[in-house]
């Protein structure tokens, strides 16, 4: 196995070579020249005694060994960069690098007045936030903390559950103008329906909670809620979001606030290993405080924080 240890940097050109395809995708990407990802490329295959790519006029086909090796080398880039952070950081202060993984919409939309604050309150911090409705694996060092709707169940993680942010049907005041404004929610059936094209968990449990919604066809489709919420915004049919996101538009009205009010369980979630880290402590705080107060908002109580627990998941 000694064959095999080779510079980092010969792992991050694989990487790059299987995500561009080709060599000058991959030098490009890097910064390198061509020539350097060739000799990277050569020193990788003569370790492997075989080919890990195949060339055509398409560019670079992965075998089935560089396959094999995609994962061990992507956790080796996620090593890195967690390495990389770490020391970015100091024992007794808060500074350094911060990676936060949270959803697309609560990413655009919710954390960026939060990290302002966090940022101006600590300026040698530096952040790197993920938007991604999938869960980033904490265990993996993929990000340092994470917003996620699905409870974690990973050992050795720190979580604060934030509670359940309010969802409800909307639509623009143009579409109602145009098309009518349902009375029932059986009477969506005749309206154009905007919603998810795949059932990420929370989707699923959010169906579970209205299973009416299920029923319905979607009209226009989109993993991002971002779009969903553009096109909600844009008059282009009914849809669900935020309660509190939707305030923020006075032409947006709510449909069927007493039928349908679905809750996004949140939950704030940091390795535990971090939780001594100044960089992580202090960033972890400010985001739970920036959510709890979010979240009271959208309720129109008294900025009280919601049932909040933090522990050692076992």
């Amino acid at each position: 196995m000694d064959r095999f240890v080779l510079d980092w940097g010969h792992y991050r050109t694989f990487l790059a070579i299987l995500k561009e395809g080709s060599q000058s995708g991959a030098a490009r990407t890097l910064g390198l020249t061509q020539p350097t990802v060739g000799r990277h490329l050569d020193a990788l295959e003569q370790a492997a005694g075989k080919p890990l790519f195949l060339r055509s006029h398409q560019g670079l086909a992965p075998t089935g060994t560089a396959l094999a090796m995609r994962a061990y080398a992507e956790a080796m880039a996620s090593s890195a960069a967690a390495l990389a952070r770490a020391a970015s950081g100091d024992a007794q202060a808060p500074e350094g690098t911060v990676r936060i993984s949270t959803s697309e919409v609560i990413g655009l939309e919710v954390l960026p007045p939060i990290l302002a604050d966090l940022q101006e309150r600590y300026p040698r911090l530096t952040i790197e936030l993920s938007l991604s409705d999938a869960v980033e694996d904490l265990l993996n060092q993929q990000a340092d903390i994470a917003v996620r709707m699905v409870e974690p169940t990973q050992g050795a993680l720190l979580s604060r559950r934030i509670g359940g942010i309010p969802l409800g049907m909307f639509a623009h005041r143009r579409y109602l103008e145009r098309h009518g404004t349902p009375e029932s929610v059986d009477d969506l059936h005749a309206h154009r329906l905007i919603g998810f094209d795949r059932q990420f968990a929370y989707i699923r449990d959010m169906l579970k909670q209205n299973p009416e919604l299920a029923e319905n066809r979607f009209h226009f489709r989109s993993d991002s809620n971002v779009a969903q919420l553009a096109m909600i915004r844009s008059a282009g049919g009914i849809g669900m979001c935020q309660v509190g996101l939707a305030a923020r538009d006075p032409d947006l009205v709510r449909l069927f606030a007493d039928r349908i009010e679905p809750q996004l369980m949140t939950w704030l979630v940091m390795h535990e290993s971090l939780k001594a880290a100044p960089r992580c402590r202090v960033a972890f705080d400010a985001l739970a405080e920036g959510l709890i107060a979010y979240r009271a908002a959208i309720n129109h109580r008294p900025s009280m924080p919601p049932h909040v627990h933090e522990r050692a998941e076992p």
